[in-house]
């Protein structure tokens, strides 16, 4: 064993990492305000992933060359933080990495060696530019291990570089930072060695295709993570280095380093990576023809959040939310998965995680959130189990199979008998009106479900439009299965619960401001919330709708005069008293402002629909999806941010990558486009 001394050593240098379609030249690349904006992002399948900044620094605690999941999508924990890579050629060396350190030192500058990045097929690819040698590198990762990739490869040399790779480590739950020296320990190879952290931790592996191994264990003291400091948060960590990997190449020639948390062998490099182009040939093989570069990036960017949960075959699938820190969670799977499977023709998928959510439904709810501990599913969720109903509809559609509907049909009738007689958190019909109510004090149960400490920002209690929307939904998808399935007792509930719903709906309706009330009888009484908010929507965007097409085009209207943005849709209207233009500071700040104004991505899906179903104008409410094209150059490259400030410039926020927002813009594009094409 080699044991780590805590001897503080100078600032160090660091390693690149590439992304997709998306090309970035000189003029980003080469400045670090602008090259430290841009992210990377790829995954494992199992909830592990990469991700860091273009230019080699990393800005958030949730950065690293390997975030290993060891309870998949869960237990996410950062085992290897950067691969910091020096090059020798012709006398000359060049660091090309980038570290921040706590006292504003930037060392070293390697974004000034970058010539271009570009996503190619999703996997993040440099090109950094020494004297006449161009040295080319990509970070990939093995799906369904927690394995992480390093490809370097000389694409032009008069002579052979010499390559020097320092890699460093930590061992700590994502969600956190580590700071002092802890006894790691060494054991050494020829061309690899292992990293022990503690006992009972699991070894970290590190290799190199052709090359040898120094040790020379240290630490590295005080790295800055800045935007954890824009997030009020703690901003420093102290890394682990266990010695140096050398190697030489030649023109033409490559090697791969490989981190790996896997007991056993990692696959070659060179295997996985022809897998991998292989296997995004085969996606891109789904998408309409003709569609433009950035929806066949979209199309990419979904299989970053598919996931399979748990460590055996049968354990079903889910989604992960959005990275880099959310896990799997009921609302978010539901909504997103039309876009991210039925959409590309994944229909296997979709019925997986359809059927992996069923057998968690509990008195008729399904579950918000698997925790990242691996606890019990929370269920504090009204609209998830909503969702539910419409996304097995698309899926039967999508699929062309029965089977679906006819497995799921007696989980869906039982939800409507419980939504009837009542379950969790108030949820329940009122049998005066046969719409569904929801809520009770210190519980946020919609999408708009901001909680800091008990302060539950918007908490909506009563009957909501968009739950009303998206009941009345599925009871008109469940009176269908119903008479398919003959269900006469099912169909006789439903038939009367949808025709005293629909004629209830027009209680929402707000006649002196043209548009629709966000809450109606809250908290019980009979006050009615008259927000401008984008919930809306979905009474007109969603198959069933209880409106009058004079309504339906007055909600469009609004929420394009009012709510639109180039990149989403306002949480809240800009005249409102609580509208809240920026999303920044502290927690309690920027969840203040979470659906307060701030702008939401995934929501440019229902509006664009909601518009075709007005206007029945493809290509015009396609035209509303075109300027995510420009954002996937900015923020996480090639995939959409979570949310947006409200007001202009509208800069990201944030999760970097958010599957609803991936998910809902390429569905609604697509949807769009066959409209598009049986018009011509």
């Amino acid at each position: 064993m080699i044991k780590a001394s805590a001897r503080k050593p100078a600032p160090l240098l660091r390693i690149v990492e590439t992304s997709a379609h998306c090309i970035l030249g000189r003029d980003i690349v080469g400045r670090f305000e602008t090259a430290r904006q841009r992210e990377w992002l790829v995954t494992n399948g199992i909830g592990g992933f990469a991700a860091g900044t273009v230019s080699g620094a990393n800005t958030r605690r949730y950065h690293g060359v390997l975030v290993a999941s060891f309870k998949p999508p869960v237990e996410r924990t950062v085992l290897v933080s950067k691969i910091n890579v020096t090059v020798h050629y012709l006398g000359e060396r060049y660091e090309l990495g980038a570290d921040e350190y706590a006292d504003g030192t930037l060392a070293p500058s390697g974004f000034q060696h970058i010539e271009s990045f570009r996503l190619e097929n999703g996997i993040p690819v440099w090109r950094f530019a020494l004297a006449d040698a161009v040295l080319e590198q990509r970070i990939f990762m093995a799906s369904g291990r927690n394995v992480t990739y390093v490809g370097l490869r000389v694409i032009r040399a008069s002579a052979p570089l010499g390559l020097e790779l320092r890699p460093l480590c930590t061992y700590r739950d994502y969600h956190s930072h580590s700071r002092g020296a802890r006894p790691f320990s060494v054991e050494a190879g020829s061309a690899e060695c292992s990293i022990h952290a503690f006992d009972g931790a699991r070894p970290i592996r590190l290799s190199i295709s052709t090359g040898a191994f120094e040790a020379g264990p240290d630490w590295y003291w005080n790295f800055y993570h800045r935007v954890e400091a824009e997030r009020d948060l703690d901003t420093l960590e102290d890394l682990f280095t266990p010695g140096r990997f050398t190697a030489q190449l030649e023109a033409s020639q490559e090697v791969f380093f490989t981190a790996s948390a896997d007991t056993a062998a990692p696959p070659s490099g060179a295997a996985k990576l022809a897998e991998l182009q292989q296997s995004t040939t085969d996606l891109l093989a789904a998408v309409p023809q003709g569609a433009p570069p950035w929806i066949r990036q979209l199309a990419l960017a979904t299989d970053q959040f598919l996931v399979k949960r748990g460590d055996c075959a049968d354990s079903g699938a889910s989604v992960i939310a959005g990275y880099p820190w959310f896990a799997d969670w009921g609302r978010d799977t539901m909504i997103a998965l039309p876009g991210l499977t039925s959409t590309l023709g994944r229909h296997g998928i979709a019925a997986e995680v359809l059927r992996t959510f069923a057998r968690f439904v509990d008195r008729g709810m399904l579950p918000n959130r698997f925790p990242d501990g691996g606890e019990a599913p929370e269920y504090n969720t009204v609209d998830a189990t909503l969702w539910f109903f419409q996304t097995i509809q698309e899926a039967m559609q999508a699929s062309g199979d029965p089977s679906l509907g006819r497995d799921l049909y007696p989980t869906l009738i039982d939800i409507v008998r419980t939504h009837v007689a009542g379950t969790r958190y108030g949820i329940c019909v009122d049998p005066a009106d046969a719409l569904l109510r929801a809520g009770e004090p210190g519980v946020q149960l919609t999408w708009m479900d901001a909680k800091v400490g008990d302060w539950v920002v918007t908490p909506r209690i009563g009957k909501p439009v968009e739950i009303n929307a998206l009941w009345l939904n599925a009871l008109s998808i469940t009176l269908s299965l119903a008479k398919q399935y003959k269900d006469p007792a099912g169909k006789q509930l439903c038939n009367e619960l949808l025709t005293r719903g629909s004629a209830s709906f027009a209680k929402f309706w707000n006649a002196s401001s043209g548009y629709l009330y966000d809450v109606i009888d809250v908290d019980g009484g009979t006050a009615r919330d008259a927000s401008l908010r984008p919930n809306q929507l979905f009474a007109v965007s969603l198959p069933y709708s209880a409106l009058q097409p004079a309504q339906m085009q007055a909600v469009v209207e609004v929420c394009a005069r009012e709510l639109l943005t180039s990149f989403g849709l306002r949480s809240l209207g800009r005249h409102d008293p609580a509208y809240a233009g920026h999303y920044r500071g502290d927690q309690r700040s920027r969840d203040g402002a979470y659906h307060q104004g701030t702008v939401w991505s995934w929501l440019l899906g229902p509006f664009v629909l909601a518009h075709f179903r007005v206007y029945r104008d493809a290509a015009a409410a396609q035209s509303f999806l075109e300027p995510i094209a420009h954002h996937l150059r900015d923020g996480c490259l090639g995939s959409i941010s979570e949310i947006f400030d409200g007001e202009a410039p509208h800069g990201a926020k944030g999760c970097f990558a958010q599957a609803w927002s991936v998910a809902e813009v390429l569905r609604s594009w697509v949807i769009l486009q066959n409209a598009v094409k049986t018009k011509d």
